[in-house]
């Protein structure tokens, strides 16, 4: 397959470059992060941190060494093998023979559009199979952290496949629809159609599709029931209930979220979360939780999603019209039928490389907000409790005590250990 580059407009050519620029540079930057990682962890491996002893055993601390390694190692190599898929798709032609073979059998018309993308989706996700199987039947098994059968592995992926035709089916014929029919603007009619998918998503997830995948019980220990109430009543929030789920069932790991909007808002704690924890540091926990409410961060973050979404279908419309960014990305513009699931398609492989590198930007914030909650639990629970809470999660969840700091400035969206607790001892 010839490369694209070697018979393009000079507007095709310089994007060309600067694709491949940016796609090699990505992955060396994330090895290179990945290697930093690794040496530093592997560095402080022998010893407890200062600030740690007596909290966490060296076992525990070693645990969490061995996994972080393990998984930047594998995540090196996913990371190599998506940037080959990358390339495939778009300038190796990839893309453009999958759109020869479709575009003949389907006609011209809008299901033209659906099925060349649910087919790239398709075999992009059978491609992708092998890592989702040896991430969760190996490296998490051999941590200790994967309960999942293969029976429940292979239920999860139909459903999951399922529900995603039947949720994004629908917006998608719309949004090809649109860039059609819409005429110059039909950029900004989509990204109205996709907000208003988004928040009906996120009105449909906790009462509809959650419970699909997992059983969701009311929380019955009535000690913590009441506590969690009434901290609910003391900081002025109101939730549809609080509910436990079965998260055991495919992981050992601990986590507890809010989720939903408006009267479809509710509590979730795992099952794993009230084995670990004491009533009073799920008191702390919640509160933390609370204060990302408190201070708007959720509703902050769906707003920054959609006036990033909205300056992505802007930056899409106009990237559709221009020739050589089809060419640049090793595909043939159609001369019989519409070019916008070309254009999407390309825009969605092409996109991540392009803003791959403000990725700490999002990461400083997001620990900035982590930092306001943990400050608001402190006022409305014992910061105490919070504290010996995250050292038995960082501990059962085999979270390293000792990242690279550039690492966890790049990755990171909670602060590191050490820098946490520390912040938390400043409030207490």
């Amino acid at each position: 397959m010839t490369l694209s580059i070697f018979t393009s407009s000079p507007s095709s050519t310089l994007f060309f470059g600067l694709f491949i620029v940016l796609t090699l540079a990505t992955l060396a930057i994330k090895c290179w992060l990945s290697w930093r990682q690794i040496r530093s962890v592997k560095q402080h491996r022998a010893h407890v941190p200062v600030d740690f002893t007596g909290h966490v055993t060296l076992s525990s601390h070693q645990r969490a060494a061995d996994y972080t390694v393990a998984q930047q190692r594998f995540g090196m190599l996913e990371s190599a093998w998506s940037t080959l898929l990358l390339l495939g798709w778009t300038v190796f032609g990839g893309l453009n023979l999958l759109n020869h073979i479709v575009q003949p059998l389907t006609g011209s018309g809008l299901w033209y559009g659906i099925v060349l993308i649910l087919a790239f989706f398709l075999i992009n996700g059978i491609l992708g199979l092998p890592w989702s199987l040896w991430s969760t039947f190996r490296l998490e098994h051999r941590f200790g952290f994967n309960n999942m059968t293969a029976g429940l592995w292979v239920r999860d992926l139909i459903l999951s496949t399922v529900i995603g035709l039947i949720l994004g089916v629908p917006i998608l014929a719309l949004i090809l629809w649109l860039m059609g029919a819409a005429g110059s603007l039909w950029w900004l009619w989509a990204w109205l159609a996709f907000a208003a998918w988004q928040l009906l998503l996120m009105v449909l997830f906790p009462v509809v599709i959650a419970p699909l995948f997992n059983k969701f019980k009311p929380l019955e220990d009535g000690t913590l029931l009441q506590r969690a109430t009434n901290l609910m009543q003391r900081c002025g929030f109101q939730a549809k209930g609080f509910f436990v789920m079965d998260g055991s069932k495919r992981s050992a790991h601990s986590n507890a979220y809010f989720t939903g909007m408006g009267k479809s808002k509710r509590v979730v704690f795992y099952d794993t979360l009230l084995t670990k924890l004491t009533p009073d540091q799920m008191e702390a926990v919640l509160a933390h939780e609370l204060g990302h409410f408190h201070y708007k961060h959720i509703t902050k973050r769906i707003v920054m999603i959609m006036v990033l979404s909205l300056l992505a279908f802007a930056v899409l419309g106009w990237l559709s019209q221009q020739v050589w960014f089809y060419t640049a990305l090793g595909v043939q513009m159609n001369t019989q039928a519409p070019n916008s699931a070309l254009a999407l398609l390309l825009f969605m492989l092409a996109g991540p490389v392009f803003t791959f590198f403000i990725a700490p930007i999002a990461a400083q914030f997001s620990r900035k907000d982590e930092f306001q909650a943990d400050a608001y639990a402190c006022q409305q629970a014992n910061g105490e409790d919070l504290r010996s809470a995250l050292l038995r999660l960082y501990e059962d969840n085999a979270s390293t005590l000792t990242p690279d700091r550039l690492f966890a400035r790049f990755y990171y969206s909670h602060p590191p250990a050490v820098e946490r607790l520390a912040h938390l001892n400043a409030q207490t």
